[in-house]
């Protein structure tokens, strides 16, 4: 993995705490995908899987939601 990691200089890797829930920016991820799933009737898990799917895509085009989920921790980060 180090390996692979120095050979992409545009990659920065940020080590997040992994038993710490307040610290840790994925579970407001988690958070806010469950929260807008929450009224939805899925009929198969091959439809949940795609809902899921497509939220989390929606996510990934707002940095400033998922800059705030790191924000909301209180972790400094520094490359």
């Amino acid at each position: 993995m180090r390996a692979l990691l120095a050979a992409r200089s545009w990659l920065t890797v940020f080590h997040f705490p992994s038993c710490a829930p307040d610290s840790n920016p994925d579970e407001g991820v988690w958070a806010s995908l469950k929260k807008s799933l929450a009224n939805l009737a899925a009929c198969t898990t091959d439809q949940l899987a795609a809902l899921i799917r497509i939220r989390l895509k929606q996510m990934q085009y707002r940095p400033g939601l998922l800059d705030g989920f790191i924000a909301e921790t209180g972790l400094v980060l520094t490359p």
